[in-house]
């Protein structure tokens, strides 16, 4: 199988297994306990918090660990809304549903309001629509979250930019970097950030396993209610065997980072595009001109159901997804391409391919070939069904 998939999840590094592994044979103890064998589980998962601090750029204390980037977002967002009395919330309609829907949920339990950003036709928010409502609604906004990088496109935000708005305003600024962080030289303190959310099996760590980055000053109130634990920000026994392959995996990345891994995984992604469109020059490649992630690219292919093409490659041994999901037999177009004013007949075709670190060029040759023959079986197939 080539596996184009890694924006919905990596496989664990050998690294990463093996560190996990020990950790359930050696130091499976509680880290709360203050025995030897519960302080050397507290010593792992310290050891492991320097590591995925480092890659954050933030302090050890500063860092929480959650069950995962979905967790950390929802931590980020409650809590910050819970600790101060301003109750409205300014974020974008391209983001991830952890953060989209869920400050659509929070807005109809009548728990906030929220004041949706603007952006241009490539999915990029618009700093001077953040400005305006900062100016309109400055004593009401508590928050103001905005992903770093999409998911379904990979199109870059100027979140440095944002952030140093919303600055100015005295409002707190989060990122969901669930996408960009162990993938791109990022680093909260650079961009000026207060809260920062990811998750290790973005960056070939474990499932189950996340973080949110919290600003020194920044008040967050817990919103589970038990323990102490993570300086009484995130409640639940620690779970170490996660937290040690979140370090293992941050470790990794950034020694791939550190040896240009970004610009060789970008001409991987250039040439399969390149590829692509040269046999299809009616596909449309969403964000192509704007900054994206080096690692996705979501391409569009006209009439056609992204459905279809993705069963047709998973036959022919290549693995990819799209933003969109079959419901009662339909599949509806992914909520973000329409929002970003791309026509229904080019968003119900579109199909995300998201590489890893370990995707080979021989492997991104293949695909092309796969692609290109599962989307001419496909149209063929859907011509027939229209009696052409």
């Amino acid at each position: 199988m080539i596996y184009l998939d890694a924006n919905a999840t990596t496989p664990p590094l050998p690294e990463v297994v093996d560190a996990m592994r020990r950790c359930l044979e050696d130091t499976w103890a509680n880290p709360s306990s203050i025995h030897r064998a519960g302080q050397a589980a507290r010593h792992a998962a310290e050891l492991a918090r320097t590591e995925v601090a480092t890659l954050v750029g933030c302090s050890e204390r500063e860092l929480v660990f959650t069950s995962g980037g979905t967790e950390a977002a929802d931590l980020a967002i409650r809590g910050t809304l819970e600790a101060n009395d301003r109750r409205t919330i300014v974020t974008s309609l391209l983001e991830h549903s952890a953060v989209r829907d869920l400050a659509k949920r929070l807005h109809e339990m009548g728990q906030t309001r929220v004041l949706w950003l603007r952006h241009d036709s490539h999915g990029r928010v618009q700093p001077d629509s953040l400005e305006h409502l900062l100016r309109e609604h400055r004593n009401e906004i508590g928050l103001v979250s905005v992903m770093a990088a999409n998911n379904e496109t990979g199109v870059i935000q100027p979140i440095a930019q944002l952030a140093a708005i919303a600055r100015s305003a005295g409002v707190p600024f989060h990122t969901d970097a669930t996408q960009v962080v162990g993938r791109m030289q990022m680093r909260m303190v650079d961009l000026g950030v207060d809260l920062l959310s990811c998750s290790a099996h973005k960056l070939h760590g474990p499932k189950g396993i996340g973080a949110l980055a919290i600003r020194r000053g920044v008040h967050v109130r817990a919103t589970l209610t038990g323990g102490p634990q993570e300086r009484e920000r995130r409640a639940g026994t620690e779970n170490v065997p996660g937290i040690v392959g979140f370090g293992a995996a941050a470790a990794a990345a950034r020694a791939w980072l550190a040896d240009d891994g970004p610009r060789r995984g970008a001409e991987l992604r250039d040439l399969l595009e390149r590829l692509v469109l040269e046999q299809e020059p009616e596909a449309v490649v969403h964000g192509a001109g704007v900054e994206r992630l080096w690692n996705t690219t979501n391409i569009a292919f006209p009439r056609l159901e992204a459905e279809a093409i993705l069963l047709a490659l998973s036959e022919r041994g290549v693995a990819a997804s799209a933003g969109a999901a079959c419901s009662s037999g339909s599949l509806e177009p992914s909520p973000v391409l329409l929002e970003m004013g791309i026509p229904p007949e080019l968003a119900h075709g579109s199909v995300r391919y998201s590489i890893s670190r370990h995707t080979t060029e021989a492997e991104i040759r293949h695909a092309a070939v796969q692609i290109l023959d599962a989307v001419r079986s496909v149209r063929g197939t859907t011509r027939n069904a229209l009696g052409n």
